[in-house]
């Protein structure tokens, strides 16, 4: 009879996350208990394969402790590609605002409304990263159905939200010392550029909506700078005479590592709404932030402030002190 052994690389599952506990003082507004707290928790694996790719899983949580997010990564794939097909990631929503802070983003921390670009941050997708010459790391994902829905194995979405159509999102981000002949006079800045297209209306003949993206940061021994501009075009509405609202944002950062624990940020954020039925005043916030890390604990700070909050007229301001812990 014949025998046979076969081995079996072990995988790795690891378990980190992160609680944090804030105290936020609103300025110009009436509030009720100041203090908050968030909670994040993920499981990941990791495993190698006999052909030299590599598995990792992810799998977060809410607050709630409920079921989050999940992706599974196939690594170096034919040596050149990884490839990853889950819910979790967003080319744009990793690069929304990529300018530098101690702590957050100018209005980051409650100060002022926030327009988020990257709606494919929790839809379930395919994703690809590789690296292409000269224009430097490529991240790129498309999603079949924006529905909003996490479908189980074997299942597919049902025809809940047939109105809506496919997503795809990329992001390019080139370290400019790497170019040749002028990366010698370049080193330390990167250009970062993004740009998604959502077909938000399969039934209407509408416009799609669309982001792009691009952004300049640059790092030199403490010193680190950026600044970024957005366009978030939310397409047109039901009919095609319907005009699109969409944001024009601009966003500038400067910090300054002190020494290897505490850093200083000053941060600004432009915003101006195109909307034909609404009040389009130009949202203007600032902020200073103080980040101060003690091993797995990072204490943060930060006094921020907003003229014509959401882009209509009034003000917006907060002070934020906040204690997060990673394990």
């Amino acid at each position: 009879f014949l025998f046979a052994v076969s081995t079996a690389n072990a995988g790795e599952l690891s378990v980190t996350g992160s609680i944090q506990a804030t105290y936020q003082s609103e300025v110009d507004r009436t509030s009720g208990n100041p203090l908050g707290m968030d909670r994040e928790l993920k499981f990941s694996g990791s495993t190698e394969l006999d052909n030299g790719m590599t598995v990792s899983v992810m799998q977060d949580t809410g607050d709630d402790l409920d079921f989050g997010n999940s992706l599974i990564t196939f690594g170096n794939v034919g040596g050149l590609v990884d490839i990853n097909v889950g819910s979790d990631g967003s080319p744009l929503d990793a690069i929304d605002d990529i300018t530098p802070t101690a702590f957050e983003e100018a209005n980051g921390a409650g100060s002022g409304s926030y327009n988020d670009i990257g709606d494919a941050a929790s839809d379930t997708g395919i994703g690809f990263k590789f690296s292409l010459p000269v224009l430097g790391s490529v991240n790129y994902k498309y999603v079949p159905k924006m529905d909003g829905n996490k479908n189980n194995e074997k299942e597919a979405s049902a025809d809940t939200n047939a109105a809506v159509g496919s997503m795809y999102e990329v992001a390019i981000s080139t370290p400019l010392g790497d170019l040749p002949f002028v990366g010698s006079y370049l080193e330390g800045a990167t250009l970062t550029t993004g740009f998604a297209e959502h077909d938000h209306s399969t039934v209407a003949n509408v416009d799609d909506a669309f982001d792009v993206t691009a952004a300049l940061t640059y790092s030199t021994g403490p010193f680190s700078f950026g600044i970024q501009r957005k366009v978030h075009n939310e397409g047109e509405g039901a009919a095609a005479t319907t005009d699109a609202i969409f944001y024009k944002d601009l966003a500038i950062g400067v910090a300054y590592a002190i020494n290897d624990d505490l850093s200083i940020s000053y941060n600004t954020y432009e915003s101006q709404r195109h909307n034909s039925d609404a009040a389009n005043l130009r949202q203007e916030s600032t902020a200073i932030s103080l980040g101060y890390a003690i091993g797995g604990m990072t204490i943060g700070f930060q006094d921020a402030s907003t003229d014509n909050k959401s882009w209509a007229s009034g003000a917006d301001d907060t002070r934020t002190v906040s204690v997060k812990v990673a394990f």
